[in-house]
């Protein structure tokens, strides 16, 4: 099957990879894990690196070429290739070593095609750059079509914050517009990115310093993107460069409704200076 991808698109490479990953996932959930220390309360498990391993092996046979980059074992390759991968292998380690089933496997080329794995509905979020779809066993792949209909938002509440004081996502939820039109919802992982794309969220927040290029974040952005969500920083910026954090949004009206609450809160914290205690 890995040698079969030398000839395909690079969707089906991503699509593949993904899929690798979650097998791994999915086998070794509920197992007594090693973990690997990476500081500040951070760490990886037995998991995430045999995960990684398994998109790599789908990645090498069929772009043998390409560089890769991972979550846990960095750079492989030129860090400036034309061509890069950008693989998380499993997002929300925490939630998987506690034992909760919310994770995601991230694979996306640079600029260009992803997928988003969930390892235990079995489904596949993708996207060849143009169009966004879902794959699932036994079932045809079906077109994702944002909608802010169920007015959940997810605010990603993990550190670190740099935006702070500035911006703190915490104070969104604070907000009395905030709940008049929204329900928070907090999941602590990427796969929320593939809910907005899907219709199952109206939105994802997250605080963050330049996303469009990490492992954490690629896959996620360009299915919202391929999918016809609003994508922009925590200011309504485009993703890139100096641009911080990221508002994935269904519709204008939902971006629109949650840039105008981030501003005020700013706005506040602007004339008052630090956050009240």
């Amino acid at each position: 099957m890995i040698t079969s991808l030398a000839s395909s698109h690079d969707a089906d490479v991503a699509t593949a990879g993904a899929r690798a990953g979650a097998d791994v996932v999915r086998t070794l959930y509920g197992r007594h894990l090693a973990r690997v220390d990476k500081g500040a309360g951070d760490f990886a498990t037995t998991a995430d690196i045999e995960s990684e391993k398994a998109i790599l092996d789908v990645i090498r046979a069929a772009r043998p070429d390409d560089a890769v980059l991972g979550e846990e074992g960095g750079q492989r390759g030129a860090a400036d290739a034309a061509r890069q991968w950008l693989v998380d292998p499993l997002c929300g380690t925490l939630n998987y070593a506690v034992g909760t089933m919310l994770v995601a496997v991230n694979v996306a080329l640079r600029d260009g095609p992803a997928a988003v794995a969930d390892p235990f509905s079995g489904e596949v979020f993708f996207t060849d750059g143009e169009t966004a779809r879902v794959r699932q066993d036994g079932a045809d792949d079906a077109r994702l079509t944002p909608t802010s209909a169920t007015g959940l938002v997810d605010v990603n509440l993990d550190p670190p914050f740099p935006s702070a004081p500035g911006f703190r996502a915490v104070d969104l939820l604070a907000h009395p517009d905030f709940t008049e039109r929204f329900r928070p919802r907090v999941v602590s992982t990427t796969l929320a990115l593939a809910w907005v794309a899907a219709g199952r969220r109206a939105a994802y927040v997250t605080d963050g310093g330049d996303l469009s290029g990490s492992v954490h974040f690629a896959a996620g952005i360009a299915l919202c993107r391929a999918a016809g969500c609003v994508v922009t920083g925590i200011d309504g910026a485009p993703i890139g460069g100096t641009t911080r954090g990221l508002v994935a949004a269904a519709d204008e009206e939902t971006h629109g409704l949650l840039m105008s609450m981030t501003r005020s809160r700013s706005r506040r914290r602007d004339r008052g200076g630090q956050a009240r205690r």
